[in-house]
């Protein structure tokens, strides 16, 4: 089997890492301020949890490189949870014994999240999420809050992918869900959604994570009458899906709306053949080529072009939203500490939420959080999105989603 190149020396590193923490002196890790990763770094998100890392990485350097945070550096300990829920709470707990560790950035799954969320609150570890979107991640009932959120919300996607669907023409929307937390957190979204606008969907299908075949499912869809199809599914069983519409006949194939989820790891290039063959468009927040604010993510790219010198152009980067999201969550957790005067989490955690304003690659926070509120972003921060034929994600309007439109 082989290994991007990135992938087999992040595994090294993942290792030694391992082997050194519990070697080093509680006085040197007093000195350094921590932040965990605690991600899918191998398995099929690995591209996703690789982007965040990065963003991750970018952000730190450049708060080292002015003075760090009340004069201590900060560092990155990356942990892989291989999209396993109970490895990745056994993360949250080495995580929580850590000394000077302060928060831990979450990864692509929401049921890694949701099953952790306990673990997180018992030992009041701040959790910040730049990409899981399920809604019960962050209005999870407990209080004090400790997640906090730069990434999508299902309550806000479900009717931001059901409106494109809508203005592309297509009134009647077949779902099509893997059957985890975050797909029942669509669920809700999406049928509310088209609740509020006198519609439902004409049929809802689940999957399980490593289904090999979804021609009956899809089927089942059409035959209700879908006239396009709303995905929820991470990039393996998004790929199982978009082979099996591609096999139909010509004149059957139904455009799909996809939730992001796909495009945390090799999704294009295992299915590229398939793409080809229907029209395919997702969700999305940051984009190089539309950027919400193009100054920022210019010299965003300049340090990331320092930081991994592969990276030639913006359409190196893989999975951009990973990057985005991290690197504005990592610099928000820096202010909250200087505001706090403080590591401690619980001071650290209010200071988030007291957080005035921030200058943000994704937006201008005011304020980013607050008492109640702990998701920065909201639907107007979304965008839809296609892969051309090399792959490159880019930015569509709601007009050029889709070919042709039924009404």
């Amino acid at each position: 089997m082989s290994f991007p190149a990135w992938l087999a020396s992040l595994l090294a590193a993942i290792s030694l890492s391992t082997m050194l923490i519990p070697f080093a002196s509680q006085a040197d890790q007093s000195q350094t301020i921590l932040v965990g990763l605690d991600a899918d770094m191998s398995s099929g998100a690995a591209e996703g949890g690789e982007s965040i890392r990065r963003g991750a990485l970018v952000a730190i350097r450049e708060i080292n490189e002015q003075g760090g945070v009340l004069g201590r550096k900060m560092k990155l300990v990356v942990r892989d949870h291989r999209g396993n829920p109970a490895r990745g709470k056994d993360n949250i707990m080495e995580f929580v014994g850590m000394p000077g560790l302060v928060a831990v950035l979450g990864g692509v799954h929401t049921p890694v999240a949701l099953h952790e969320l306990k673990a997180i609150h018992a030992n009041k570890m701040i959790y910040l999420g730049p990409w899981a979107a399920g809604t019960p991640v962050v209005k999870n009932g407990f209080k004090p809050n400790f997640v906090f959120r730069v990434s999508v919300r299902d309550s806000y996607a479900g009717g931001f992918m059901s409106d494109h669907g809508l203005k592309a023409g297509y009134k009647k929307l077949g779902l099509l869900f893997e059957r985890t937390g975050w797909g029942r957190s669509n669920e809700r979204a999406i049928k509310d959604a088209l609740g509020k606008r006198g519609l439902e969907p004409v049929g809802l299908e689940w999957f399980n994570w490593g289904v090999a075949d979804l021609s009956k499912e899809i089927e089942r869809l059409a035959t209700k009458g879908a006239q396009a199809i709303i995905l929820v599914a991470n990039p393996r069983e998004g790929g199982i899906a978009v082979k099996f519409m591609a096999a139909r006949t010509e004149s059957k194939r139904l455009p799909i709306i996809s939730h992001w989820g796909i495009s945390g790891g090799d999704f294009f290039d295992q299915n590229k053949s398939h793409l080809a063959k229907i029209d395919f468009a997702f969700l999305q927040t940051f984009s190089f080529l539309k950027p919400p604010l193009p100054e920022r993510a210019a010299a965003f790219l300049d340090s990331f072009k320092k930081n991994f010198p592969e990276i030639k152009s913006a359409t190196d980067v893989a999975s951009p939203v990973g990057a985005a999201h991290a690197y504005d969550l990592l610099h928000l957790l820096a202010k909250a500490i200087t505001v706090a005067g403080s590591t401690d989490r619980v001071a650290v955690r209010d200071a988030l939420e007291n957080i005035k304003d921030h200058a943000g690659l994704m937006k201008n926070y005011a304020p980013p959080f607050a008492e109640g509120r702990h998701d920065a972003l909201d639907a107007s921060n979304f965008i839809m999105a296609k892969f051309d034929e090399k792959g490159i994600i880019r930015p569509v309007s709601h007009e050029s989603i889709f070919k042709t439109g039924s009404q």
